[in-house]
């Protein structure tokens, strides 16, 4: 009930006050993070934790001048691979192998088989396959940031490309896919924070099948 409550005080907050989220709250959030699970445990992309204020002012330039993106505490982007490789997946594959202690014939079977349909594909359907994992741990974060009482907005209102080129993204094999910034809202200069939360029915929502 807790979690529920949380989520029923949350709100894409539209304006923040600029305040210090504590490294600890930031730190639970980043591990939510790393716990969403993701198609075969690729964990296919990165996150950037951006809190240079001139690294925001340019974001925010070619985020259409929201300023939450400068008035946040911390701006994560999340960034999918651009494609999958042989390497990526062999990399993933090895650290389980690492972390486990073991191999499993049928483990390496499925190794072999996401070696030979990933990387072959058109490397856009791969990276929209990656940012559908990404958005499973965006959605992590959002439910993390509302245990710690801490506003979240989502964000996709940016020039991708632009903000690729800000951050350098391309070198890395890397492609932005959505933003979550961080902080504090700010009730005074906020139009959102006072209305009610606005959800279809759970009839209009839900079909059971039995």
């Amino acid at each position: 009930m807790e979690l529920l409550e949380k989520l029923h005080w949350r709100y894409a907050a539209k304006a923040m006050n600029g305040k210090k989220v504590p490294q600890e709250k930031i730190d639970a959030i980043l591990e939510a993070i790393s716990l969403a699970p993701t198609s075969s445990g690729l964990q296919p992309f990165e996150i950037f934790v951006i809190t240079n204020q001139e690294k925001k002012e340019k974001i925010k330039a070619i985020s259409y001048n929201q300023s939450v993106v400068t008035d946040c505490s911390h701006l994560l982007v999340f960034a999918a691979w651009d494609t999958y490789t042989k390497n990526r997946i062999n990399k993933m594959f090895d650290l389980a192998n690492s972390v486990r202690g073991f191999t499993n014939e049928g483990w390496e079977n499925y190794r072999q088989m996401l070696l030979k349909g990933y990387p072959p594909r058109d490397p856009e359907v791969n990276f929209n396959h990656a940012a559908k994992q990404a958005y499973i741990a965006f959605s992590l974060a959002i439910a993390a940031a509302a245990f710690e009482e801490v506003d979240a907005t989502p964000m996709e209102g940016f020039d991708a490309i632009a903000l690729d080129k800000i951050l350098e993204l391309k070198e890395k094999g890397l492609r932005s896919c959505v933003m979550l910034p961080l902080g504090y809202r700010d009730v005074a200069n906020d139009w959102l924070v006072h209305l009610k939360k606005v959800r279809k029915s759970k009839d209009e929502l839900i079909t059971e099948i039995e």
